[in-house]
């Protein structure tokens, strides 16, 4: 039998059996040796022994796929912030087709390293009087190319959440308890902060504040920065821009940022060339937070449109309906 075995540090051991039967003196039966001897001649395997090693191979299989559950299961019980006193939801996302699902799963082992086994857990603290918009559109665009667990907590340092905040993640779903198929865990839990927080590594890593600075790290799972200085320069700008300009600034910081998008938008189709990038996420979900503004430039209009209609974006709208 395998053993869980509780270890320093809150981490959970699984003691896998190294064989799982033994098998009886084939000499003994009777009438079988001539039969044994004549087979080994041959080198045949006796069909008894063929079946008993499928067997084994397949509660192998099983055991280990109970060993990645259970030291994903580890990952969020040492949380710092597994004292959430709700669970709210649970839902997965997978791929339309299995060349996707493989490529996203080639693509974060490259991003964030190989991690036999164990599920990759992103928890997120934020504060439910400033949901992160910027998130759930990108949450979403990890549920287009990863199989994403996602759940969300209340902690019991708030109260009264919203419905809409409490669904904003998707409906559970009935597989939500085999963490082993899925690739990303993405837990949304809200709490008291002054900040946005994010961990994804609880034990290796310090936390990232800042929704601007969380949403470069879940931005980067889903396409790569410009390689070259001053496209990523640009992008990094229009988010800063986005945050602490049209987010927190007044109505005067407010109309420059609309004019500076107007003649942007005025030269290429999205913010930072011909492709939608972060800066388009943050800029069209900090205008949406700030409100609709009394005249809008013709140029950011037709943007926002084209924004709505890829569909990324539906998720930060109807949170704020």
């Amino acid at each position: 039998m395998y053993q869980v075995k509780p270890m320093c540090g809150g981490d959970i051991k699984v003691d896998l059996p190294t064989c799982m039967y033994k098998l009886a003196n084939i000499h003994a039966r009777p009438g079988n040796s001539c039969n044994f001897e004549h087979a080994l001649q041959n080198g045949e395997v006796d069909p008894a022994v063929r079946a008993l090693e499928a067997r084994q191979d397949e509660i192998m299989r099983k055991l280990y796929e109970l060993k990645a559950a259970v030291e994903g299961l580890a990952k969020t019980v040492t949380t710092p912030d597994a004292d959430m006193d709700l669970t709210v939801s649970g839902s997965l996302s997978s791929q339309s087709s299995s060349s996707a699902a493989f490529r996203g799963a080639a693509d974060l082992d490259t991003l964030l390293g190989k991690d036999l086994g164990a599920l990759r857990d992103i928890v997120i603290n934020a504060n439910p009087a400033q949901p992160p918009l910027t998130l759930l559109v990108l949450h979403n665009l990890l549920c287009q190319r990863y199989r994403v667990l996602s759940t969300v907590h209340v902690h019991s340092s708030v109260s009264g959440v919203p419905p809409q905040l409490l669904s904003c993640l998707g409906p559970r779903h009935s597989d939500s308890y085999a963490r082993h198929l899925f690739q990303l865990g993405f837990t949304l839990i809200w709490k008291d902060v002054s900040k946005l927080q994010m961990k994804f590594s609880v034990q290796n890593m310090c936390p990232i504040e800042g929704e601007a600075n969380v949403a470069r790290f879940l931005f980067k799972l889903l396409a790569p920065y410009p390689s070259d200085a001053v496209s990523a320069t640009l992008v990094d700008s229009w988010v800063d821009t986005a945050f602490f300009q049209l987010a927190e600034g007044g109505a005067k910081e407010r109309a420059a940022v609309l004019r500076a998008l107007n003649s942007a938008l005025g030269r290429a189709p999205w913010l930072a060339g011909r492709d939608v990038s972060l800066a388009d996420v943050a800029c069209y979900c900090c205008l949406l937070l700030a409100g609709p503004a009394s005249s809008v430039p013709a140029n950011v209009q037709r943007w926002l449109e084209s924004c709505e209609n890829l569909g990324h974006f539906g998720p930060a709208k109807v949170l704020l309906q």
